[in-house]
């Protein structure tokens, strides 16, 4: 039920339902037709679940689907919180959508380049940045 009794209409009981809730590692939210996933922290196994239940919801919007994931507040990521992105990204593109990245911890950007992985999402240094433009062509 709605505030006022009303029942919800069907589509928009899906769609509220379909951004998790908040977690440690993980936040969903939309910004105009786009979908950011924002991490934090650390991740890696321990932050699986919570980062994978994000990911996942993300690449099941309706179309168009662009998802922004947003790494600008991750401090540590190993080499099985990429292959959780990889995983994403895939879905994402599975559907016929696009994902962009925003990520400037030095740390992180490293990790990218050194895994060949920053010619995969081809990081944008802001989320503004990710948010407003297409990446150059490489």
């Amino acid at each position: 039920m709605h505030h006022d009794g009303e029942q919800r209409p069907e589509y928009a009981r899906r769609l509220a339902e379909s951004i998790p809730h908040p977690t440690p590692y993980a936040r969903t939210y939309r910004v105009q037709a786009i979908t950011v996933v924002e991490l934090t922290g650390e991740i890696d196994l321990g932050a699986a679940e919570d980062v994978g239940v994000h990911l996942a919801a993300a690449a099941q919007r309706p179309a168009p689907l662009l998802v922004v994931l947003d790494l600008c507040g991750v401090e540590f990521i190993d080499c099985f919180g990429l292959s959780l992105l990889l995983r994403a990204r895939r879905r994402v593109l599975d559907r016929g959508g696009r994902v962009r990245m925003a990520c400037d911890h030095p740390a992180t950007r490293r990790l990218l380049a050194m895994t060949g992985l920053d010619g995969v999402f081809r990081p944008f240094r802001t989320l503004d940045e990710a948010l407003s433009q297409e990446p150059a062509e490489s």
